[in-house]
């Protein structure tokens, strides 16, 4: 299959939540026919308004030639590929290529594999970095595995859904990576969290401290991105906390079962049970810093003040640089 402007295939998707919903949408604005499915079928019917068909089941995407899915959890991506109903339960077809960008656990997507080759479907491994603004931005990434074969006749597609593309080997092997880059993000926010509020204990205010961070080598886009939260306190959620937690899960079980020591990831995956213990399941994970305030003796306001997160179309100025490093 070469994909072309002329020999576009019809294309299914699975999932329509934060992140679904966006990057199914990108494939709508690129001309693609594409057929949705999502378990609560109002979050869909939004996409419908932008040209795509809405399913009653996964199975009825099973005609399709290629079927994207992004769901929550393992147990998720089980129901909706081999469950009753789902994709790979047709008795009448079966998806040429099934692409999964879901961060599930590599046995959970090594039985899909194995399910998805019985019926003749080739299946990608392809988890994403990224949220909702990243992808409007354009940044989102990819990692996938998998046949290469079959990956260099999707990636024209993949390349739709943000900046980058990165094959990393056949297998399982793209989860393993997503899980990794999952666990690096909570361990730098929960630092973030601890060196920005060692600054603000000591008198300096986090719009500043994070402002001469994000300017400095020690900056990124992730830094900058979780700045505007950190800074004015608004936690509402791009990647929950308790999503962050399944992650840390998987990663420490993959560290344990390739008896790799993660002694900070350990420390973190603490931490994150007992934010989640106080009651920030659903906030995002930026939310860490609360209880960091907490265990430092320190009440936290938000300081209202305009943060360029880097993905906004905003420039900086010299009044904004005023406002974020100048106390009244």
């Amino acid at each position: 299959m070469t994909i072309t402007a002329q020999n576009r295939p019809r294309i299914g998707w699975i999932g329509a939540g934060r992140m679904g919903f966006q990057l199914a949408a990108r494939l709508l604005e690129a001309g693609h026919d594409v057929a949705v499915y999502n378990r609560g079928r109002a979050k869909a019917e939004p996409l419908a308004e932008r040209g795509a068909t809405i399913a009653d089941r996964p199975a009825d995407l099973a005609d399709r030639d290629i079927v994207f899915t992004m769901v929550t959890a393992s147990a998720a991506l089980e129901a909706v590929t081999t469950g009753p109903g789902g994709v790979l339960t047709s008795s009448d077809a079966a998806p040429g290529v099934l692409i999964d960008c879901s961060t599930v656990s590599t046995q959970v997507s090594g039985l899909i594999r194995n399910e998805a080759a019985k019926r003749g479907t080739d299946f990608l491994a392809a988890t994403v970095s990224g949220n909702p603004k990243v992808i409007t931005a354009g940044k989102l990434t990819v990692t996938v595995s998998g046949s290469p074969e079959v990956f260099g006749q999707v990636e024209p597609l993949l390349a739709l859904l943000g900046r980058g593309v990165t094959y990393v080997g056949e297998g399982e092997v793209a989860r393993l990576v997503k899980i990794a880059h999952n666990v690096f993000l909570g361990v730098v926010t929960q630092s973030l969290a601890e060196i920005t509020l060692l600054a603000e204990k000591g008198g300096v205010s986090r719009a500043a401290f994070l402002e001469f961070l994000n300017d400095s080598v020690m900056g990124s886009t992730f830094t900058r991105y979780k700045s505007p939260a950190l800074v004015n306190l608004d936690f509402t959620p791009t990647f929950t906390m308790a999503l962050l937690r399944k992650d840390f899960g998987l990663g420490l079980s993959a560290a344990r079962e390739l008896e790799v020591p993660m002694p900070l990831a350990a420390a973190t995956a603490q931490l994150i049970a007992g934010a989640i213990g106080a009651g920030h399941a659903e906030e995002d994970f930026a939310s860490l810093i609360l209880e960091q305030a907490r265990n430092s003796g320190i009440t936290l306001e938000a300081q209202n003040v305009a943060v360029d997160d880097g993905l906004s179309p905003q420039t900086r100025s010299a009044d904004r640089h005023h406002r974020a490093t100048r106390r009244p």
